[in-house]
């Protein structure tokens, strides 16, 4: 005979811990997590197969039943352990996106607005989203380093 109750228990949800170098970020249950995994972004749902795996910096998105997600946390890339019962991730460092610096992020739409405007969707202006990839990874670097260093007083 085998024990239901943990099973049942298991599908209702998962634990969700995210730390960082700096902090807890977020401690909690969702119904389904995204992590920007380095082959792609990777969905967890409760039960999910065993696995650890690097992640990318990236935005975690956890749902609890709603069509848009109820928390979002931003890391530097870390490593991501998934159990049956839950995600834990150990991030490089992390932030919930309403810290986010809002004028930073008005700045990013402005610039990709004129990238849209100057790359055009023309056969003969082609974009390098390799080289863009890796410098929007440099910046989130850059972020990061600068949010967190310690004033000098």
């Amino acid at each position: 005979m085998t024990d239901n109750t943990s099973t049942a228990h298991r599908l209702d949800g998962l634990q969700v811990d995210i730390v960082s170098v700096e902090a807890e970020i977020y401690s909690g249950t969702a119904s389904f997590v995204v992590l920007p995994g380095e082959a792609g972004e990777l969905g967890v749902y409760p039960g999910h197969i065993p696995l650890l795996t690097r992640i990318k910096p990236g935005v975690i998105s956890l749902w609890d039943g709603a069509e848009e997600p109820v928390h979002r946390v931003f890391v530097a890339g870390g490593v991501a352990e998934v159990r049956h019962e839950g995600v834990t991730v150990l991030a490089d460092h992390a932030l919930r996106t309403p810290e986010l610096d809002a004028a930073r992020a008005g700045d990013a739409r402005r610039q990709a607005a004129v990238l849209r405007a100057r790359y055009p969707s023309k056969p003969e202006h082609t974009f390098d989203f390799a080289a863009a990839k890796a410098e929007l990874a440099d910046e989130l670097r850059r972020f990061f380093l600068l949010a967190f260093r310690k004033p000098k007083y």
